[in-house]
């Protein structure tokens, strides 16, 4: 799934609300089994619940995981804040890992937040809690920002 090109002619943040109105997630999302449930423009809010599908051979959930679930909070958040015509790709992200996850953590959410958005770059920050929380990781990235091609 390719907001953009399923929404060519919506904002980012109306992409992504399409999104979740549908029910619809991105491949990454169903292959880790995380979800978009909330979004705002300049703010975006990923769940999921590690399971084994995600053990690195130590037997513990591979870093991976967290990082991915705050390289798509952070990229959300900068997403909706665009316009139709804008698309973002991630440059750099700095994860800083707090406690480790397993299979008995439960639940986790990862809220990402726009702290700037120019004309060719954008900054964001995330942070990955459990249930109960208690920081798990936390991320800062910088967004590349550009004029998207038309979808064909």
């Amino acid at each position: 799934m390719n907001v953009n090109q399923s929404y060519p002619d919506l904002t980012g943040l109306e992409q992504l609300r399409a999104l979740i109105a549908g029910g619809e997630r991105a491949p990454i999302a169903e292959t880790l089994g995380f979800s978009l449930v909330e979004i705002e423009s300049g703010r975006a809010v990923w769940v999921g619940t590690p399971d084994e599908r995600a053990y690195n051979p130590s037997g513990a959930i591979h870093g991976g995981y967290a990082a991915t679930l705050l390289d798509s909070a952070c990229g959300c958040a900068v997403h909706s804040t665009l316009s139709a015509t804008q698309a973002y790709t991630t440059l750099e992200l700095k994860v800083s890992y707090v406690r480790g996850l397993t299979r008995d953590t439960g639940p986790v959410k990862a809220e990402g937040v726009a702290l700037s958005v120019g004309r060719r770059i954008a900054f964001a920050e995330g942070k990955l809690h459990d249930q109960t929380g208690r920081l798990l990781a936390s991320a800062s990235s910088t967004l590349l920002v550009f004029e998207r091609t038309p979808a064909r």
